[in-house]
């Protein structure tokens, strides 16, 4: 497989619901071509992906027996993927990026984990508004979880402005991804994680260790996208007004107004497909603006995390971090926000 010139070649490994929308994203990137995708399946997605012109890789040794049986033309194994890309993403469900770690080490590329992975897998992760600098030019990083990217980004834009001394954090988390909704998750209960804090707060310090943060989680009966409810200690008096501005600096924090009927997450999610976004997916955090409250150093919010496509702008400059190709953080979140139309400016809301 020829490389194109003056482009990074991605491949993403397991085509689920992080690993597909990557695909789509890598594909619409100005300065990145997709080199293809491994798995181990051959279901209705992997075929879906194969009549969209994507290369097809075995991702094992039964996976090259299992594609074509199902009548899926393979390019190759897993090595000759990674042989094949500047850059490999790792998409497969969690423990398994822990093991294929070892495989892209041994050939020398570059390598995305996600969330599902510890932080000690490739020992940074990556939000990039917080850490894209320390991870140029590294051999790995993993994107963290969706719940916390949005802690780092929304937590992040409050330190940016000065603004923050310490924030405790309530997680209504969605029971399970909509298309695995027939499979299982919760009816007619809630569920509490059972430890307190959740994981989402000690691993937002795996990005930014000065972050003062507490989380506890809820496991709800939904599978639209996950809400957060937070309180903040400011490090000073402030008004409204300045919290607003602290989070629209941010282009990957939408402030919308419930009061437009915007009103939940059911209604935030028909306002991306209305958009034309693939899968109705938020790329940002949406936080309403009409229900925040601030009284002196006191700040309370609301905002919603759709966790399956959060995480994806965030791949994306993670992808150019690692390849050395873009050395400043904002010029890639430029490059990545205008290519899957990401912030306020590239919506109609």
């Amino acid at each position: 497989m020829t490389k194109e010139p003056n482009k990074i070649s991605v491949g993403v490994v397991g085509a689920g619901v992080i690993g597909r929308r990557v695909v789509g994203a890598v594909r619409l990137q100005p300065d990145m071509a997709l080199a293809g995708v491994a798995d181990v399946a051959a279901d209705w997605r992997i075929a879906m992906l194969a009549k969209d012109g994507v290369r097809l890789f075995a991702a094992s040794s039964q996976a090259s027996q299992t594609l074509p049986d199902a009548g899926l033309d393979v390019a190759g194994s897993l090595e000759d993927l990674i042989a094949a890309s500047d850059v490999i993403v790792d998409c497969t469900p969690k423990g398994i990026g822990a093991k294929n770690a070892d495989i892209y080490r041994s050939a020398g590329k570059p390598f995305i984990v996600q969330g599902g992975e510890k932080h000690d897998v490739a020992g940074h992760s990556f939000v990039a508004e917080a850490t894209y600098g320390s991870a140029f030019g590294r051999d790995a990083t993993r994107v963290v979880s969706c719940n916390t990217t949005s802690i780092v980004r929304t937590l992040g834009a409050l330190k940016r402005a000065g603004l923050l001394k310490k924030a405790r954090g309530t997680l209504m988390r969605r029971a399970t991804d909509p298309w695995e909704s027939h499979l299982g998750g919760i009816m007619n209960t809630l569920v509490p994680e059972p430890t307190i804090p959740s994981h989402q707060g000690p691993d937002a310090r795996h990005v930014d260790p000065e972050l003062d943060v507490v989380t506890i989680a809820i496991k709800v009966p939904e599978t639209l996208a996950h809400l957060h409810s937070w309180y903040v200690e400011l490090n000073r008096p402030a008004t409204k007004e300045e919290v607003l501005d602290a989070f629209a600096a941010s282009p990957r924090i939408l402030l919308i107004d419930g009061d437009s009927g915007l009103s939940a997450l059911n209604s935030v999610k028909e306002a991306m497909a209305m958009e034309g976004r693939p899968n109705a997916d938020l790329y940002e955090v949406a936080l309403w603006s009409n229900i925040l409250a601030v009284d002196g150093t006191e700040l309370c919010y609301n905002y919603m995390v759709d966790n399956q496509a959060i995480v994806i702008p965030e791949t994306i400059d993670a992808i150019r971090a690692l390849a050395s190709s873009e050395e400043q953080p904002e010029v890639s979140m430029r490059l990545t926000n205008k290519a899957l139309a990401i912030g306020a400016d590239e919506l109609r809301l």
